[in-house]
């Protein structure tokens, strides 16, 4: 009985050992497997076992046919790749300098004695792309590379300003911008902040791929307390078909006025509104000024102080080139001396929205925007008027952002403020949400 009762054992134990044995070769042939899967790199939407990946980027007399033809493509086809295309995008004439652009080689052609590309990929920023496949049929369409948002929040104490706060802190300065210019422009003077004044952000940073960091996308919500009050924020949407996407309290006030008090981000109060003017110039008779003048670089952006439709768009005598922008039956304002327009007569422009760019062009004696203001059709000193807010939430919409703020608030609340965080550490709380579109 011993005996047998041995030979049983031994027989179990090669058994169970043989049995391990083909585990490990089938968890050895799934590694495997998996490691040829994880090997396999996508990009632009083709295997970079198939192609070879050559990468440039547009210089200056670059064009779509000269690039080509540097690669062994003749006219005749270079044009009939440009005519097939330009319905999905004008390769011929929207190239830029300094933009990438890729070209994929067929692996199976590599020994060729003339190698040619079967597409051309362009590259129109971080997340955008055109593709022009020239393989067998010409193919042209637009993509996007993968985007991500994570979700994170964020905490200050002002000691000096709030750009020195966030950058002891390692975050980015986008979000003193969207604090300053997006959320809290109308309520709060960002250049008399108070030591002790202190912040609360819950927003998102975008990610090219899971990897390219792109910057803050938005602020879903910001608290901040200045000068002894408490100052809530929550974006919400109040028009999807013209993407309006506003701020409001808890109490659904909006944070916004009607009118930005001017029409550029960086730049100085030149001249003001002054009927009684005399210009030495013209023998010191006076010359009224209608407008209100901002001095700034050339170049630099000129924003739509008001959400509005472009009435003109237009060059014409002493104005120069101008936009001209009806906000409502009461308000419409104008944009003089610009070096280019940004938008044509028809648009509808958002408040912020870049309609041009500071220039020279009419009777200018410097790069400046000369910003006229009418009120029931009569033009009037901006800075003198009691300009009205931004329009409240309505009743129908309401109830639903309520719905949305209440446990936004409530996250807010429940964030301690950090007193200190290490230099160059993102003061990153947790990473709540994370959305992938593609």
């Amino acid at each position: 009985m011993h005996f047998r009762g041995l030979v049983a054992t031994i027989i179990i134990a090669i058994c169970i050992t043989a049995c391990r044995d083909d585990n490990s070769k089938i968890e050895t042939k799934a590694e495997d497997l998996a490691a040829q899967v994880e090997e396999k790199v996508i990009e632009f939407g083709f295997d970079q076992e198939d192609f070879e990946f050559k990468r440039d980027t547009v210089k200056k007399g670059d064009t779509f046919g000269i690039i080509l033809e540097r690669n062994n493509i003749g006219y005749p086809e270079i044009f009939q790749i440009a005519e097939k295309a330009k319905d999905t995008f004008d390769i011929a004439t929207k190239l830029q300098v300094g933009k990438p652009y890729t070209l994929l080689f067929s692996k199976d052609n590599l020994n060729d004695s003339v190698q040619k590309p079967t597409t051309f990929i362009y590259q129109q920023n971080l997340e955008d792309y055109v593709v022009i496949d020239f393989t067998d049929t010409i193919q042209a369409y637009k993509s996007k590379k993968p985007v991500t948002y994570i979700e994170k929040t964020a905490t200050g104490i002002i000691e000096n300003n709030i750009s020195l706060t966030l950058e002891e802190k390692g975050l980015s300065q986008v979000l003193a911008n969207k604090l300053a210019d997006d959320i809290y422009a109308w309520t709060i003077d960002f250049r008399r902040l108070l030591p002790g004044d202190r912040f609360k952000v819950i927003y998102t940073d975008k990610y090219i791929n899971d990897t390219i960091y792109a910057g803050v996308h938005d602020v879903k919500a910001a608290y901040f307390e200045h000068n002894g009050d408490s100052l809530y924020a929550f974006r919400y949407q109040t028009d999807s078909s013209k993407n309006i996407v506003d701020y409001f309290n808890e109490n659904a006030k909006n944070l916004r006025r009607a009118f930005l008090k001017m029409p550029i981000k960086f730049g100085r109060l030149s001249s003001r509104y002054n009927l009684k003017r005399r210009i030495a110039l013209y023998g010191n008779r006076v010359r009224p000024h209608k407008g209100t003048d901002f001095a700034a670089p050339v170049g630099t952006a000129i924003m739509a102080t008001a959400s509005g439709t472009v009435i003109e768009s237009t060059r014409r005598g002493g104005n120069g080139k101008y936009v001209k922008i009806r906000h409502n039956d009461t308000y419409t304002t104008q944009y003089l001396h610009m070096s280019r327009q940004a938008v044509k007569k028809g648009d509808y422009v958002k408040q912020g929205d870049i309609i041009g760019y500071i220039g020279m062009t009419g009777n200018t004696s410097g790069p400046h925007v000369c910003y006229r203001f009418w009120k029931n059709g009569k033009q009037v000193d901006p800075f003198k008027q009691k300009l009205p807010e931004a329009k409240p939430i309505s009743d129908s919409l309401k109830t639903g952002y309520l719905e949305y703020m209440t446990p936004l608030k409530e996250r807010l609340d429940a964030i301690f403020f950090l007193e200190a965080a290490p230099k160059n550490t993102e003061n990153t709380i947790t990473e709540d949400q994370i959305t992938d579109i593609q």
